[in-house]
């Protein structure tokens, strides 16, 4: 029971960590004008003296709205734990569907809806799956899990863009957010109520838009996004994301190289559980092998795609039960994302 208990409590763990991974596409479609060619031409022949301008583009459409994008996440996790003598493997695959819609772009502020509009999820431990797919009409695993997956789809935030320095002001939707996922699963109520805090959602969003400096940028310039990411009982995380322009592909798609260091803190020796169903002691992890490239489409102003890697090795001393234990940890975890004007979800089911 008490091993059964402390896996549990690691898969959710597993999960969130992917779940809290930024999205490294998202942008505005930009339609093909007359007008638009000719500024077009005016900016690039600009551009040649000092770089290419790297920025996002919330342009309107021949009817006046803001075009609606789709963005597909993909993140593979594979995983190796030696607990209470136990080797356990993992290999953990999610994918997420997202649709954004801009509303309003104006004093150098972007409002953009965010929706969740599809979920897949397998999950090996050990030989025992456990999987979900909201697109698939049958075979949806009946369990709490299968639950929690489901609850997912339909969720809605919105996010305030500052375009001056690409900073998320605000993210609303967090407390309808939580409320699904604590109804489909009421004992991760208070865990979810504590890591996913106001601030923790808006640091798990900036990223996806740092990823461009929002200026001329000649190639080789670098440029660098931290966010600091306190989830309470599980431990605070520093991501820190160095990107380099590399080059202009034959495609036409700027390259732009990433590498990505992770930085942990274990929680204070006072903090609370927070729902936990055990307390982390002590931690030491090291990520190694960070490689990523993005893509990015200059016209339409957004990443065409990106792709990135990072491995992980962790050593944790955590107390379940009154009793203390260690847990080695190591993880190899890639991510890529897909943006597209199209509803992936429709050509799918088509």
């Amino acid at each position: 029971m008490l091993f059964r208990r402390l896996f549990a409590g690691l898969i959710v763990l597993g999960f969130l960590a992917g779940l809290s991974l930024p999205a490294l596409a998202q942008g505005e479609k930009d339609k093909d004008k007359k007008d638009d060619k000719k500024d077009d031409k005016k900016d690039d022949k600009k551009d040649d003296k000092a770089g290419v301008v790297l920025a996002w583009k919330f342009d309107k459409d021949k009817d006046g709205k803001y075009q609606t994008f789709y963005q597909k996440l993909k993140t593979t996790t594979k995983q190796t734990m030696k607990v209470m003598n136990n080797d356990v493997v993992q290999t953990q695959e999610q994918t997420f569907y997202f649709k954004w819609r801009p509303t309003k772009v104006e004093d150098n502020k972007a409002t953009i809806e965010q929706e969740i509009t599809g979920v897949q999820m397998e999950i090996d431990i050990g030989g025992t799956k456990i999987q979900y797919d909201s697109t698939a009409e049958k075979g949806q695993a009946n369990n709490p899990l299968g639950d929690f997956f489901k609850a997912l789809v339909g969720s809605k935030f919105t996010v305030t863009l500052d375009l001056k320095n690409y900073s998320v002001t605000e993210m609303t939707g967090r407390d309808e957010f939580v409320k699904k996922l604590t109804a489909a699963n009421p004992g991760m109520k208070q865990l979810l109520e504590t890591i996913l805090s106001d601030k923790a959602l808006k640091e798990m969003a900036e990223p996806t838009f740092a990823v461009v400096p929002g200026k001329a940028t000649p190639v080789g310039e670098k440029w660098t996004k931290k966010t600091e990411l306190d989830m309470g009982p599980i431990g605070k995380y520093t991501n820190t994301y160095n990107y380099t322009y590399e080059k202009t592909t034959d495609k036409g798609l700027e390259q732009i190289a990433v590498q990505t260091t992770l930085d942990y803190s274990p929680p204070d020796e006072k903090a609370a559980q927070g729902g936990l169903p055990f307390k982390i002691k002590s931690a030491k992890l090291k990520s190694k092998n960070p490689t990523g490239q993005v893509y990015f489409d200059n016209k339409k102003g957004r990443v065409a795609s990106s792709s990135m890697t990072l491995d992980l090795t962790c050593d944790l001393t955590i107390e379940i039960g009154g009793q203390t234990t260690t847990v080695t940890l190591s993880q190899t975890q890639t991510s890529t994302t897909e943006t597209s004007d199209d509803d992936p979800l429709k050509k799918k089911s088509g």
